[in-house]
C-alpha cells in the first residue's frame, strides 16, 4: 500500500468522509470517531440502528488508554491480545462521542493487526470500528464483496483477502465475552485464568 494512498485516506477522514480499509478480520469502516457529525454519516451508510454502538480502532494500546479510563486488569488483557482480532469494551472519556456509543459510558477498543489499517492509525486516530457493509450484509472479506458501502466512500484501501472472522467482544472487568470470534478460546482462558 503506497504512502500516497494512506495518505489520501487520512485527508478524507479529516475531510468528515468514508473510508474503506482492511483489517485482519473484515473490511472496515472508517470515520473520525471523535467527530459525531462523522460517525453519524456511518451508521446512515451502514443503516444501522442509532442503539447499537459501533467500536472505535487505535494503533496501540496507549492510544487506546488516552482514550479510556481503563483498569489495570483491563490494561493487562489490552497488552496481552491486542494488537489482534479482539475488542476490548472499557470505560471511555468525554473525548469519545455519545453518538459511537449509543448514549453508553463504555466503548469497544480495537487495534487491528493489519498493515495497512497500522499505517491509516498511525496517520489518523481514532477511527470507527466497524464492519463495511449494510447493517444484516455479508462482511466484506475483499473489496470485490463490498456492498454499497463502497459507493458511500471517499476511498477504498485494498488489502487483499483479510481473515473473514469478525473480532471477539470481551469486556474484561464483567469476565464476559460479548461475541465470540477470532482468538474466543484465548480470551476465555485468560479470563479463567486472572479470576
Amino acid at each position: 500500500m503506497s504512502d500516497d494512498a494512506i495518505a489520501a485516506a487520512a485527508d478524507a477522514i479529516r475531510r468528515g468522509d468514508l473510508v474503506v480499509y482492511p483489517t485482519e478480520t473484515v473490511y472496515g469502516l472508517a470515520a473520525d470517531a471523535t467527530d459525531a457529525a462523522a460517525v453519524e454519516r456511518v451508521f446512515e451508510a451502514k443503516g444501522r440502528s442509532r442503539d447499537k454502538p459501533v467500536s472505535l480502532a487505535v494503533p496501540d494500546v496507549e492510544t487506546a488508554l488516552d482514550y479510556t479510563r481503563s483498569t489495570e486488569r483491563e490494561e493487562r488483557f489490552m497488552r496481552e491480545f491486542l494488537p489482534g482480532p479482539v475488542t476490548v469494551v472499557v470505560e471511555k472519556r468525554e473525548a469519545v462521542p455519545d453518538a459511537l456509543t449509543a448514549g453508553r459510558d463504555r466503548v469497544g477498543v480495537r487495534v487491528p493487526d493489519h498493515p495497512v489499517a497500522l499505517a491509516l492509525l498511525r496517520e489518523i486516530a481514532p477511527l470507527t470500528a466497524t464492519s463495511a457493509n449494510v447493517s444484516g450484509n455479508p462482511s466484506a472479506r475483499t473489496v470485490d464483496d463490498l456492498d454499497e458501502i463502497r459507493d458511500r466512500a471517499a476511498v477504498v484501501l485494498d488489502g487483499g483477502e483479510t481473515g473473514g472472522t469478525g473480532s471477539t467482544v470481551v469486556d474484561v472487568s464483567a469476565g464476559t465475552i460479548h461475541r465470540r470470534g477470532a482468538r474466543a478460546d484465548e480470551v476465555a482462558a485468560w479470563l479463567d485464568s486472572q479470576e
